[in-house]
């Protein structure tokens, strides 16, 4: 072999592993954090890697995507968004006002897209909901005083006896007092009372659901926070076992067993929250991308659990309906 042949081919064999590295190097990568598991969260990926494709990212192809979950532990989500730090991802897609918040703490660099149903402004999340500013924008799927209040009067129209409502209320979440106040307001309102129930993890569900039931309550309210979108399964099937009139602003709950659940789709909001990591990635500042909210709302009732419960759902509200499960 020629010494010049001979160099060309050394040559060649340096230079492809550095731009097979160069090429690898140039996939974006992007960390998702939620506090709950991956078992809880499949639709959830799926609407997320949904928005992604519609701004032309398909994971495995020109994103990678690093995976950080807390399985319910809150208290983990500050290492796990350090972590998502340390290797230094392009973007961190935050689930949930508990993992948004700890990715922010976490870093003030890196553009963070967030979901969360309490408001942005008021968790410090962003300063405004038009130019959120810092390097935070997402989805905000309203689960405020008003949404809750609607979903009293549903509760209160399919089972126009009821005297007492119970509200389950996360107690870690920042919003947790001013939730339960809320809803104590929005009973009285309508001539009922509220019992309030608090839970800080899953270990507390099958006591508060028994103290329901010994209580007397007539129906219940589960509150919007991102710990019980990661157990609408659960929580439906503690309803029906206790045979209890529920609602939840998922409708995942309602097709998990729920009588009803009223509110904005979760699933288009991580679509959403898709299609803006997407923008990001392709230059936008979070800091101009206003913060979305969902303009329609949906109510699902779910009449196979309403029979279970012996109760007999008005006409009407089934035609107000957007989807009835028989």
């Amino acid at each position: 072999m020629k010494r010049r042949e001979f160099i060309a081919l050394l040559g060649g064999a340096v230079s492809w592993p550095l731009t097979a590295r160069a090429q690898q190097s140039a996939m974006p990568v992007i960390g998702f954090l939620r506090n709950s598991s991956p078992d809880a969260s499949t639709n959830l990926l799926a609407a997320l890697r949904r928005g992604l494709n519609e701004a032309g990212y398909i994971e495995g192809q020109n994103l990678a995507i690093e995976y950080r979950w807390s399985n319910n532990r809150s208290d983990r989500l500050g290492a796990l968004a350090a972590d998502l730090v340390r290797r230094q991802c392009a973007l961190i897609v935050a689930a949930g006002n508990a993992a948004a918040l700890a990715a922010k703490a976490a870093t003030p660099t890196i553009p963070i897209v967030f979901t969360t149903g309490d408001d942005p402004i008021q968790i410090d999340l962003v300063a405004s909901l038009n130019r959120p500013g810092g390097n935070a924008t997402g989805i905000f799927f309203n689960t405020g005083a008003d949404l809750e209040s609607k979903q009293l009067e549903l509760l209160r129209e399919a089972l126009p006896n009821a005297a007492v409502i119970g509200v389950l209320v996360h107690s870690k979440s920042p919003q947790a007092e001013f939730k339960a106040k809320n809803a104590q307001a929005a009973a009285q309102a309508l001539g009922m009372s509220a019992l309030i129930l608090t839970v800080s993890s899953e270990n507390d569900f099958e006591a508060t659901f028994a103290a329901l039931a010994q209580q007397r309550a007539d129906a219940l309210l589960v509150t919007g926070d991102a710990f019980f979108t990661g157990h609408v399964g659960r929580l439906a099937a503690l309803t029906i076992r206790q045979r209890i009139a529920a609602v939840h602003g998922l409708r995942e709950f309602a097709a998990a067993g729920g009588l009803m659940s009223y509110g904005a789709s979760i699933t288009d909001a991580y679509r959403q929250a898709g299609v803006y990591a997407g923008k990001v990635l392709k230059g936008a500042k979070p800091a101009d991308l206003p913060i979305m909210q969902p303009t329609t709302f949906e109510l699902v009732l779910n009449l196979k659990t309403a029979k279970t419960l012996g109760l007999d759902v008005p006409w009407f509200l089934q035609q107000r309906a957007d989807e009835v499960i028989e």
